[in-house]
């Protein structure tokens, strides 16, 4: 090769590298740029939260029952580490008037509306059953019924569950109910596939198990409630059933149902009734065995989203996701779940008076 074309090809591949070396510098120039604008964006929105919505700054705890927890459930154990990024979440459950606005917005039906799927509900039954009579397959959802007497059996739920035509959401008592002058309590009868057309449409989402129950205790990391130990407060405190259930309810919170959102003191975030008043979906499944085997991993599970399938013994045929928080019919003799380790399944396709849910959004959600 001549002098003049090794020069030339010199020239070439050192032209080449530092044109590299120029986009890598440039590349790694932009990422710090974008970082450093990714941060003053997130700063931005901490400082300045969506209407509504508190920040949740993230951290690691220990996820179920406490030690000193003399009611905790089998399924509320065992303790094993979690950590969970930052998030917002809304400070109350989603009430009456919001939800009026996504269906005036987009002219939602929701599943207590429906019409009754023979065809899908068999699914979730022995497999047999008879169809019941087309007077019973109407729309309708759960409500609380009060018994005449004492209860000797508290886990035959059906004996103050009746199902009512007619009830939904904007019928909540009853077929002639309506919501006016409710419109400031938590939205109920309420399916799971309800709570995730409204997060859709508000651009929001469900929040996971773990972002739940660590929002719920704010500083308190290693209480039975949310305000600390002494189940004393829980009148001044939360929502919640006093007296015999389901017999009589004393009153002495102030309510028999439902309240109005903000009616008792917030916790350590300025979350409010993130203890009784209405269960709340998560966005994970109810799987018995959970638990169990994040603990067993000895590792700690950074942002967990829950179990890949649905598993509980109890309703093989249902798939059922995990609600918190317990509700205005939980009391010491039943379940007690304004404790924070509470946890309970119930189906994705039906509804009930005592569940609702609160929406929770991401800087990363927000920022595409």
């Amino acid at each position: 090769m001549k002098i003049k074309q090794k020069i030339i090809a010199i020239l070439a591949v050192l032209t080449v590298f530092t044109c590299k070396e120029k986009a890598d510098k440039t590349i790694v120039q932009e990422k710090v740029v974008n970082e450093k604008i990714s941060k003053r964006v997130i700063d931005s929105l901490i400082t300045h939260p969506p209407k509504g919505m508190v920040w949740i700054p993230g951290g690691t705890f220990l996820q179920g029952a406490v030690p000193q927890d003399q009611m905790a459930m089998k399924h509320e154990k065992p303790q094993h580490p979690v950590t969970v990024d930052g998030f917002f979440m809304d400070i109350t459950e989603v009430t009456n008037t919001e939800f009026s606005k996504f269906v005036e917005d987009t002219g939602y039906v929701t599943v207590a509306e429906r019409p009754i799927d023979w065809e899908e509900m068999k699914k979730q039954l022995p497999e047999g059953t008879p169809k019941p009579h087309d007077s019973i397959m109407q729309p309708g959802s759960l409500m609380f019924k009060k018994t005449k007497s004492s209860v000797p059996n508290l886990y035959d739920f059906s004996q103050w569950w009746q199902w009512v035509i007619g009830v939904n959401w904007k019928h909540p008592s009853g077929p002639d109910s309506t919501i006016e002058g409710k419109e400031n309590h938590p939205v109920v009868h309420i399916s799971y596939e309800d709570a995730r057309a409204y997060c859709k449409w508000a651009g929001r989402r469900l929040p996971t198990e773990a972002e739940w129950e660590f929002a719920a205790r704010g500083d308190k990391t290693s209480t039975v409630y949310f305000w600390g130990d002494d189940r004393s407060k829980l009148t001044n405190q939360a929502n919640s059933w006093e007296g015999e259930f389901p017999v009589y309810n004393t009153l002495e919170d102030g309510f028999e149902r439902t309240a109005p959102v903000k009616s008792y003191p917030p916790n350590d975030f300025g979350l409010y009734d993130m203890a009784g008043n209405v269960w709340e979906f998560t966005s994970d499944w109810y799987n018995i065995n959970y638990y169990n085997e994040l603990a067993s991993n000895n590792t700690t599970i950074n942002n967990p989203k829950g179990a890949d399938k649905a598993y509980n013994p109890n309703s093989p045929y249902l798939q059922e996701k995990i609600i918190k928080g317990g509700s205005f019919l939980c009391s010491d003799s039943y379940c007690a779940s304004y404790r924070v380790s509470s946890r309970m399944g119930t189906s994705t396709d039906s509804s009930a008076e005592h569940i609702g849910f609160r929406t929770v959004v991401t800087p990363d959600m927000l920022m595409n």
